[in-house]
């Protein structure tokens, strides 16, 4: 009996990758033994080199708001568990815990990311930009302005990770149509029912921009203007 199933692991590692049921149970065992390291150690599996992390708490360090945050986690440990239980940045929120709401919505490296499915180990080495980091001392960024001048938000719980992924999308859609915000912001979800002020602030910090842009246009243009007339001036008189 012991002959034959060491002859059907030997047949199965000649038709597989070369890494049998006997070697799976070999390693398991190896790391249920191993104590608890800090860092990552090695093992070879299939004839590669595999970082094996934890199981204990590891090191990390996260870019957040252009800050350097500092943390031992372990490594099952996702970004939002880490942001809101190690770090006390409890903006983000854990309502679904899926994927489907958005309500720990963070940017990574310019994208909108639902923290609770990114691992804390994998958001090392990004830039990560939390709803904490959106205010300039105590000026709200425009999308929180535009979320009170719109009556945006009633519990405010969906609030912040909708504010997030509102100045994401306006990062990479300054000037949205309709049907791209309708799409943009297609991954957050208000159960409240304030979408309508939702968008209403999205359009108020576009027009705002789109002004903005208008004045620098214009005012360049003046300068322009007035520079043209300076040099001919100071041309005629130097003839």
């Amino acid at each position: 009996m012991r002959d034959d199933r060491k002859n059907k692991d030997e047949k199965l590692k000649d038709q597989g990758s070369g890494f049998s049921r006997r070697d799976f149970l070999k390693v398991g065992g190896i790391s249920l033994s191993v104590p608890l390291v800090i860092g990552p150690r090695t093992i070879r599996i299939a004839g590669q080199d595999v970082k094996v992390y934890g199981p204990g708490k590891i090191p990390i360090s996260l870019n957040i708001n252009a800050k350097k945050y500092t943390a031992e986690v372990e490594p099952r440990m996702t970004l939002l568990d880490t942001l809101r239980n190690e770090l006390e940045l409890t903006g983000a929120k854990r309502v679904c815990d899926r994927a489907s709401c958005g309500a720990c919505t963070v940017i990574v490296d310019g994208k909108s990311v639902y923290s609770c499915t990114m691992l804390a180990i994998e958001a090392q080495d990004k830039k990560i930009t939390t709803v904490e980091g959106l205010m300039d001392g105590d000026k709200l960024h425009p999308v929180q302005q535009a979320f009170v001048d719109n009556d945006a938000q009633q519990c405010g719980f969906c609030t912040p990770g909708f504010v997030v992924a509102c100045k994401a999308f306006l990062d990479k859609h300054p000037h949205p149509t309709p049907a791209e915000l309708g799409t943009g912001l297609g991954g957050n979800l208000c159960r409240c029912g304030t979408y309508m002020g939702i968008r209403a602030a999205v359009m108020q910090v576009a027009r705002g921009r789109a002004v903005t842009q208008a004045v620098g246009l214009r005012d360049g243009h003046e300068t322009q203007a007035n520079s043209l007339r300076y040099s001919e001036r100071e041309g005629g008189q130097n003839a």
